[in-house]
């Protein structure tokens, strides 16, 4: 690990975090960060090794050195996309503006639930609001720094910070915990991390042995001639021909109207994702076809309960589907608690070992490694403080442990697909406030204290397709092949996530206060701040129509727990979700020829596998057909092929990136044209 590595780390989590709400909200291009492989970070890679380091001389710089880069920069993509910022200020203040406008709210007073603390001091500036939805700039004139309310800001990044710094922590040191058992002792793949290997310089070579490799540079090229033919044919449709990339399949969905009457309609329009092809080709087959074929059995399981008037997508209470209780949630809550169950068990004896010699408790020779026993440590510390900061916050002690067990068990989950699938776009939605509101029913919670649960699960998981761990165990696989210090760097990790917040959050705000509405979007602005309210508001009214309003508010303690009411349905659902991933887990493990993968379950009713599916039935049918036919002679030399296919993709949605920043700040403001390779 070099000085100039760790710079370099750092000033790429400053440009990432620095554009990225620019790239995304004005220019409207494919997201810089978006998804767990950030086009922004492997499009800088492709371009250094393949274009700037060759030219470095005895200045280049080494795997070890790039690969350090890269962790400390990817350890700062949480932050200014859908991770957090894209989110954050808009779920504070916006509640503001629909307090004033929706008549529910008003005669709820639903604003008063939320302590101050938590919100922006709107009351003492009316430009905190206004600005915020008007705009502060005027014409071609943006708004001057003073102009910002940062003051009347400076409570709720007060108040939010710590609580989130302290779970970011914490999942940074349960990555090092974690890696060892599943890099060294359950040798899965990490096709994410495997990619990035193969395009990083030899040892004593100027660069990777897969760029003088001529059907590399085939893939890609193809990929990038494809994608920015397609981003002409937005500047230019009249002169341009567009390769489609949907196939119209949609005349099927007459011949199969379960599929469509259990919402699969999408099913039936596919979009080739060339990053998904190659990505195939790294990933064994039954992941592949199990990814191929889950939304469709999700789409033929609710299609065939439609009929009999069970629907699991619709609200059970509640009034808004993404954070109301239903039983699609906790039919995927199950199947997280069923891969839990089934990582635990697998690692059972080494995260035992590494638990009792963080606690002093094994001084024998079977004692853990430093990093993982330290990695544990430094968990179990910033847990409990997130935990206790979730009392503060207003949460009872118990309500907080569950909350953060919750937490906990999604996001090693979600690495754990990530890692051993490289689905890099997953939005795994289980909110703890949620899964809470299940278990304990409305009445042993009270509209106030399911609010401020929601609120908080808005600020920290709304949206959990940029979330930290599969950042941080793909990074620590990559730092492990090039033997570089993963305790060190996941201390810079560290300090990238501070410095990224320090630089995104008040650009970010620069940005929402000098454009106003006129960035907006209808999921940021709209759907994000009301869902909470609404779900509140839901609740009070049906305990005030039952009588027990006001017993609901004064519950607490393990009084909540006396009289738990938990939703039959969500209880059923949680149940066969779990069975489904243990019977399918035992079942893999019994027979050589079992065709689907647990994660199935783990991913089948998540938004974005229907626009996926039919790129990764693609994929495999590829594979199985190289394999069958070819063998892995073949096989080996179709694989730096489908690996160009990916980087041309990468390459595809960067460079038109770059091209609209230097359209807009030429113009002085022009809009440039939208377009997105990814999904946004």
């Amino acid at each position: 690990m070099s000085v100039r590595s760790i710079v370099l780390g750092l000033l790429g989590a400053v440009a990432v975090c620095g554009a990225s709400f620019f790239n995304d909200r004005i220019l409207r291009q494919t997201f810089l960060v978006g998804n767990s492989m950030p086009v922004s970070v492997y499009g800088m890679l492709i371009v250094f090794v393949a274009l700037i380091n060759p030219w470095l001389g005895r200045r280049r710089f080494t795997a070890g050195e790039l690969t350090v880069i890269m962790a400390i920069t990817l350890a700062s993509c949480p932050v200014p996309g859908s991770g957090l910022l894209r989110t954050f200020t808009s779920s504070l203040i916006m509640p503001v503006r629909y307090q004033q406008t929706e008549a529910s709210w008003r005669e709820n007073k639903i604003l008063d639930y939320i302590p101050e603390r938590m919100l922006p001091d709107y009351k003492s500036n009316d430009a905190v609001l206004d600005g915020f939805s008007a705009g502060l700039g005027e014409g071609d004139k943006h708004a001057s720094i003073s102009s910002i309310p940062w003051k009347e800001w400076r409570r709720p990044v007060v108040f939010w910070t710590p609580m989130i710094v302290l779970l970011w922590f914490a999942m940074i040191a349960l990555s090092t915990v974690l890696h060892q058992q599943w890099s060294s002792h359950e040798h899965i793949p990490y096709p994410i991390a495997g990619f990035v290997d193969s395009l990083l310089p030899a040892q004593n070579s100027w660069g990777s042995t897969m760029f003088r490799t001529r059907s590399f540079w085939i893939g890609l090229g193809m990929v990038l001639c494809i994608h920015l033919n397609n981003y002409l044919c937005v500047w230019f449709p009249e002169q341009m021909i567009r390769v489609q990339l949907h196939l119209p399949l949609g005349g099927f969905g007459k011949v199969f109207p379960i599929v469509t009457r259990g919402g699969g309609w999408s099913l039936f329009w596919p979009t080739i994702y060339f990053t998904v092809l190659g990505i195939c080709f790294l990933i064994p087959s039954d992941v592949s076809f199990t990814f191929a074929v889950a939304p469709w059995l999700w789409a033929i399981v609710c299609g065939f309960l439609v009929k009999y008037g069970i629907t699991l997508t619709q609200p059970i209470e509640g009034s808004y589907w993404y954070t109301c209780l239903n039983a699609k949630m906790f039919l995927l809550y199950g199947s997280t608690v069923g891969l839990f169950l089934t990582i635990c068990y697998t690692g059972r004896y080494y995260y035992w070992n590494v638990l009792k010699t963080a606690l002093g408790l094994n001084r024998g020779k079977d004692k853990a490694p430093g990093l993982q026993t330290w990695g544990c440590r430094f968990f179990i510390v910033f847990i409990v403080l997130f935990t206790a900061y979730l009392v503060y916050a207003g949460m009872d002690w118990q309500l907080a442990i569950m909350y953060s067990s919750v937490l906990v068990i999604f996001y090693v989950v979600m690495a754990r697909i990530v890692c051993e699938s490289g689905l890099f776009h997953l939005q795994l939605n289980v909110f703890p406030c949620c899964i809470i509101w299940g278990l304990l029913g409305s009445v042993n919670l009270g509209p106030k204290t399911l609010l401020i649960m929601q609120t908080i699960s808005v600020v920290l998981i709304c949206d959990p397709r940029e979330s930290l761990m599969p950042f941080m165990m793909n990074s620590m696989k990559m730092l492990e092949r090039q033997r570089q210090p993963l305790g060190k760097t996941s201390f810079w990790a560290g300090v990238a996530l501070i410095v990224g917040l320090a630089v995104a959050l008040p650009l970010t705000l620069y940005l929402q206060y000098d454009h106003g509405s006129a960035i907006w979007e209808g999921w940021a602005e709209e759907a994000v701040p009301r869902m909470q309210f609404n779900n509140a508001i839901a609740v009070k009214q049906k305990l005030l129509a039952q009588g027990v309003l006001e017993r609901s508010e004064e519950v607490s303690g393990w009084a909540r727990f006396a009289n738990m009411a938990p939703s039959g349905m969500c209880m059923w659902s949680l149940v066969i979700g779990l069975v489904l991933v243990l019977a399918f887990s035992a079942a893999r493990l019994r027979f050589t020829w079992w065709p689907l993968h647990p994660m199935m379950f783990v991913t089948w009713n998540t938004p974005h596998m229907p626009s996926l599916a039919g790129s990764f039935f693609i994929g495999w049918v590829i594979k199985k057909l190289v394999i069958k036919y070819g063998g892995n002679s073949v096989y080996a030399k179709a694989k730096p092929f489908m690996i160009g296919l990916i980087a041309g993709e990468i390459l595809g949605a960067i460079l038109p990136s770059v091209v609209a920043a230097i359209y807009y700040f030429a113009t002085n403001g022009e809009m440039p044209k939208a377009f997105r390779v990814l999904l946004g």
